[in-house]
């Protein structure tokens, strides 16, 4: 069963269900792309590379939601 390591945790795919690409997988977390700052591996994707950024079984992947306050 495929792998991704999201935030420290490892969330199991069926292989019909795993996410083919990184906008894919905010998509599925209910996230607004345009606060999040993504990074697969240690290395941090550009926004515009979201759409195309494959990801692979065994990622390890960190997403960070910026939050405006004051």
């Amino acid at each position: 069963m495929p792998e991704l390591k999201i935030n420290g945790s490892v969330k199991s795919y069926d292989s019909n269900n795993f996410p083919a690409f990184l906008a894919d997988l905010i998509i599925e977390l209910d996230l607004d792309n345009i606060s999040i700052v993504a990074e697969i591996n240690g290395t941090i994707i550009r926004k515009e590379d979201f759409p195309h950024t494959a990801l692979q079984d065994g990622m390890t992947i960190e997403l960070v939601k910026f939050v405006g306050g004051g």
